[in-house]
């Protein structure tokens, strides 16, 4: 009996792997069928974190989708920076808002 090993390899489209949808994360760039935002993996990156740690965070996260969504952090970073600026402001707006209620 003779068995031949078949190489079945399976080729992703990485312009399908990042994604936005109205009303999905604000509508900001995220990982196609899950709610992780690109801004989210490009933290996660500054924060020190590897893609491999990344993916160890995120169940059924790949590989290839971390380096997705880093590879489009890195050719939009004016955005995605807008984006993290954007929940910075409202982030000290609303500490802001809870010191000087609480006074």
């Amino acid at each position: 009996m003779v068995h031949y090993l078949v190489n079945m390899t399976t080729t992703v489209d990485i312009g399908t792997l990042i994604v936005s949808t109205p009303g999905v994360c604000g509508g900001r760039p995220r990982i196609a069928g899950r709610r992780l935002s690109v801004q989210q993996i490009a933290v996660l990156s500054k924060q020190g974190l590897s893609p491999q740690e990344i993916v160890r965070e995120y169940e059924g996260l790949t590989l290839a989708q971390v380096h997705a969504g880093l590879a489009y952090y890195y050719a939009n970073t004016e955005e995605i920076e807008a984006y993290l600026a954007q929940e910075k402001a409202e982030y000290d707006r609303l500490v802001a808002e809870s010191i000087n209620l609480s006074k």
